[in-house]
């Protein structure tokens, strides 16, 4: 069993599709072991978003994420952290394939739904982030 962080991010929330990404989530048979509604501070999301620091979209995804509520999930399956990359689409939800949760849904490429882990190593860094010990 692999386990990755996964955030619905304020659009998702301001939308109401919290039921619908949940449940394309659950469909796929991936278990979630943690899940919470929470506002991230300006210095979580910088920490979140750090490898992005130098890139000119930082102060914008910062911005964005911070704007209104999240939810937090800790999923867990197997090869957990492909399935959910696979379920997202593509960052520009403007190239996603339909039928993945960008490509049905996403509207803009900042404000596109749904962060996932990309690595065994960021889902464990940001695991430690949003669900301390």
């Amino acid at each position: 069993m692999e386990r990755t962080f996964v955030m619905l991010k304020p659009d998702a929330v301001q939308r109401r599709l919290i039921g619908e990404l949940i449940g394309r989530i659950e469909a796929k048979n991936l278990n979630i072991v943690a899940m919470k509604m929470m506002r991230i501070e300006p210095q979580m999301a910088e920490t979140h978003y750090g490898e992005h620091r130098e890139k000119p979209f930082f102060k914008d995804l910062v911005d964005f994420v911070t704007s209104g509520p999240v939810v937090a999930m800790i999923i867990e399956g197997p090869n957990a952290i492909s399935v959910m990359r696979a379920m997202m689409g593509t960052t520009n939800p403007f190239n996603a394939t339909p039928g993945t949760i960008r490509g049905d849904f996403g509207l803009d490429l900042t404000q596109n739904l749904i962060h996932a882990s990309d690595s065994p190593e960021s889902a464990k860094r940001e695991i430690a982030l949003f669900f301390p010990e």
